[in-house]
């Protein structure tokens, strides 16, 4: 006959699921299980903005670039100046520069931004092309994405909350990502 099991005196902790939709249950925080909720949720929309914009600019024309190749073409459209590389990443936040200026050199060959040098600055603007493909982006956009939100006051009051949550998070996860460093 076999023996029964020997019985633990351990108790077994019980544990209830988790309402909270996260990516990592490992790292939830119980004084934040919410900042976990809202990682997940920012990975998500992060790789649904990028997919979004490759589309949007490949039906502009543009096609098999990278997001960030999209972002930095739209960065140097901006205000119709020319922008130093330093600048570009500073505003977008990106600390790799060597990322950035690939962008910038395949965007030159794709002929949609053009580079000037003066003295040993060089700098980076949208060529008419490259604004030609940034207005086709905008059209495409508004159709595609602004039409479909039918956003109201109210809505649109929600969306430039989170936007100021997400530059304070930003802020955040900046001084995090310093302290770590020094560790």
């Amino acid at each position: 006959m076999a023996k029964s099991p020997k019985a633990s005196s351990t108790p077994v902790a019980t544990t209830r699921p988790s309402t909270h939709i996260v990516s990592s249950a490992h790292l939830v925080s119980p004084q934040s299980a919410e900042m976990s909720e809202f990682e997940f949720g920012l990975i998500v929309a992060s790789n649904a903005f990028h997919r979004w914009v490759v589309h949007c600019m490949s039906a502009a024309g543009l096609k098999d670039l990278m997001p960030l190749d999209v972002l930095v073409l739209h960065h140097v459209s901006h205000r119709a100046r020319d922008k130093r590389l330093s600048d570009i990443c500073f505003i977008m936040n990106i600390e790799d520069t060597h990322l950035v200026n690939y962008s910038l050199k395949k965007l030159v060959s794709l002929g949609v931004v053009a580079s000037s040098k003066s003295g040993k600055e060089v700098t980076y603007a949208a060529t008419e092309a490259g604004s030609v493909s940034v207005q086709r982006y905008r059209e495409i956009r508004e159709q595609c994405l602004i039409q479909a939100l039918h956003a109201d006051d109210g809505l649109n009051k929600d969306i430039g909350e989170l936007a100021r949550l997400l530059r304070v998070l930003s802020g955040m996860y900046d001084q995090a990502a310093r302290s770590a460093a020094s560790l």
